[in-house]
């Protein structure tokens, strides 16, 4: 079965076509920012040439994109219309009361400032459904939903949402709603909040259903355009797209949940690092994917994927109450802008120079000096080695960008402001790589540094001394890793559904309406994959609740006890609840008040994982220095972080093979990475490939 992953960065698109056991082929195409699916389709034509495979023999396209993401980021989407409970109009705008700047009087309120829902769209409508029950206490007026549909019609409005007060509780109202608006507005993109996300916290859920109707059209034109093109052209492939929990899903899901894929690009890096990782037998791997546009940094300790708490999953500053990986994103990448601010500060990022015009040594048109630029300065980066000398570089325009913008200003030589851009910004990653690791609870020390992506070998030593990760491992084919990612990802769905519920005290009733819900959550999961093609048989669920002390305000994950949930049972959660809390926090209350708030089932359909091939072993003796040499390709003066430049030799990581060892300094190109290996560094090639680096 012929397979291909295709992740689309800010920069490059990156692909990895599997034609079958251990038979793996690379590619890479720059990105097309104006439309992805340009450049999508180039890359799987290109990748299937190389490979000798036709189009129309793959079985299968797992794609990461960025569409949704940079909706958000770059506040374009779509003008949506909300009809919502009476008397709860304000919701978005008033949201927590939280201030973003606490002491400042001019800080802006993104929520308020550039609203998912402009005030004037929202309408509201006379319903009320009470708890704790779901009793409809007042019916829903149908012909404010009608007369809310014209006033739509009239503004052009093409995404509506419908989120009221308890549909939690009761969805009735909602869905009745959302069959008129069919009858209304034809055609229309609704968004209900019971389908979207059906849990309690009123403004968190009317954002995310917000978010569903802001990203929606233009995610869903995108994607099935996409999938509408490849079958012009000939790829009867299924499409899957990459999801923000590491899990994979249809067209149709996507369409449907597009605020499920806001971080499809990142996680699919995730999940590479974690595979090459298991090439090596390695489970607690820090990960850093170095793009050219931004730094995607997560921590993954004993080979487990992890998820972001609840009150921690935002997206350009909205709430969005969907699973995602835990990961820190910061604007750091190789065409990240250096540049001097308004109080002379010397800063890097987050503005990048993307796809175009690119780094300026690019040659098409860039002017501002990149990281890039910094790393051909700094004799990193060979100008007839780039990408494997198909992007032709000039040494020239970078030097000269460099030292226009940041040299004169600071009175600095170009090759020291060179090396303060590569400082700033490792600093940069550093202190985001403390905060996804350290900050949660985990010991760098005990981790390997997992550096990826375009740009991450020419950062990972650097990194880990940062942080005292205790080796750097740079995986087969790095520039590519996050597309390999997206064929290790198993096909996920998650439901929710609120069911508030104190442990202590509880009684029988109170256990048979949770394990219901369970019950109900699994068989949503397994209607999905079974509408997939997923048998049964291989169909399996976890099962997860949200849990508090009771008056918290917020939950972490607690892992349920196989089968009922009852009062011998219930111990389970409650320890599994203590263990996160401690690992979260620091400290647990020691208390039984564990209140249960949201249940959630994962459907999972694992998928057959990706078969890399071994590298040729080494020789012994004389026989494995000539195999050595003949890795090698010539020497440059290439300038380290401690200022000293030094004659490097290169070597073609293509030739180097298991067994093999070098020390720094040293320069090991390939043709989607650099990697860079200071003086004092020893390198050993392992049996599949990755790169150990580790003080010599």
């Amino acid at each position: 079965m012929a397979k291909i992953g295709v992740d689309v960065g800010g920069t490059f698109t990156d692909l990895v076509l599997e034609k079958g056991p251990r038979d793996v082929y690379v590619h890479k195409v720059p990105s097309t920012p104006e439309d992805q699916s340009i450049a999508v389709l180039r890359g799987i034509h290109e990748i299937c040439e190389v490979a000798g495979v036709k189009p129309r023999d793959i079985e299968m396209i797992v794609h990461g994109t960025t569409i949704a993401t940079n909706i958000t980021l770059e506040h374009n989407g779509s003008d949506v219309g909300m009809l919502t409970s009476r008397g709860f109009r304000d919701i978005l705008h008033i949201a927590r009361h939280k201030r973003p700047h606490n002491f400042s009087l001019q800080f802006e309120v993104p929520w308020q400032s550039k609203p998912l829902v402009r005030r004037r769209n929202r309408i509201p409508i006379t319903e009320r459904v009470l708890p704790p029950e779901g009793t409809i206490d007042t019916p829903l007026d149908e012909d404010e939903v009608r007369k809310g549909c014209r006033l739509f019609k009239e503004r052009g409005i093409e995404s509506v949402i419908i989120c009221f007060m308890f549909s939690f509780l009761n969805s009735k109202h909602e869905l009745r709603a959302k069959a008129i608006v069919e009858e209304e507005m034809p055609g229309v993109y609704i968004s209900t909040s019971c389908e979207v996300v059906d849990v309690i916290r009123e403004y968190e859920r009317f954002s995310t259903t917000a978010m569903n109707g802001y990203v929606g059209p233009k995610t869903a034109r995108y994607i099935r355009n996409l999938a509408d093109k490849l079958r012009e052209e000939g790829v009867k492939a299924e499409l899957r797209v990459m999801q923000s929990n590491g899990g994979v899903a249809t067209v149709d899901m996507s369409s449907e949940r597009p605020v499920t894929i806001l971080l499809s690009g990142p996680a699919g890096g995730v999940i590479g690092g974690r595979w090459a990782g298991a090439l090596s037998k390695e489970k607690n791997l820090l990960t850093v994917d170095i793009g050219g546009t931004s730094a995607d940094i997560s921590t993954i300790p004993d080979g487990r994927i992890r998820i972001m708490n609840p009150r921690d999953t935002y997206v350009g500053d909205y709430p969005v109450l969907v699973p995602m990986i835990d990961l820190t994103t910061i604007g750091a990448g190789g065409g990240s802008i250096a540049f001097i601010d308004e109080g002379g500060a010397f800063r890097v990022g987050p503005k990048s120079a993307g796809a175009d015009p690119g780094p300026a040594c690019y040659g098409n048109g860039g002017t501002e000096p990149t990281v890039t630029d910094a790393q051909v300065v700094l004799g990193r980066l060979d100008v007839d080695r780039f990408l494997g000398g198909d992007l032709p570089i000039d040494a020239d325009l970078a030097g000269r960008a460099i030292d226009d913008k940041i040299g004169s200003k600071l009175k600095m030589k170009t090759k020291a402001a060179a090396l303060g851009i590569i400082r700033v910004i490792n600093s940069n990653m550093a202190l985001a790589i403390r905060a996804n690791s350290v900050a949660r609870g985990y010991d760098p020390r005990n981790f390997g540094l997992m550096a990826f992506g375009g740009a991450g070998p020419l950062h990972g030593v650097a990194l880990a001394q940062e942080v005292a990760a205790k080796e750097v491992i740079i995986p087969p084919s790095p520039g590519i890793n996050a597309a390999i990612g997206l064929l290790e990802t198993d096909m996920q769905y998650e439901f929710t559904r609120s069911a508030p519920l104190i442990l202590e005290g509880a009684a029988k009733k109170d256990f048979d309406r949770v394990n219901a819900a369970v019950k109900k959550l699994e068989k949503l999961c397994s209607e999905r994959l079974s509408a997939d093609g997923i048998p049964k048989s291989k169909q399996v669920f976890s099962r997860i609740a949200e849990c508090r002390y009771h008056g918290q305000g917020f939950e972490l994950r607690a892992e349920l006890p196989k089968g009922q949930l009852n009062e011998k049972t219930k111990s389970v959660v409650i320890d599994n609840f203590h263990a996160q809390h401690k690992l979260d926090y620091g400290y647990t209350f020691g208390s039984d008040q564990v209140e249960i708030m949201t249940l959630r089932v994962i459907g999972i359909a694992k998928v057959e994982p990706l078969t890399w091939p071994k590298l040729k072993k080494a020789p012994t003796g004389r026989a494995k220095k000539k195999t050595l040499d003949e890795a090698f390709l010539y020497s440059r003066k290439t300038t380290f972080d401690d200022g000293k430049t030094v004659d490097t030799p290169r070597f073609n990581r293509d030739k180097l093979l298991a067994g093999h060892s070098l020390t720094g300094p040293a320069v090991i190109i390939q043709h989607n990475s650099t990697t860079l290996v200071p003086p004092g560094y020893r390198v050993r090639v392992s049996d599949f490939g990755n790169l150990h680096i580790a003080a010599s």
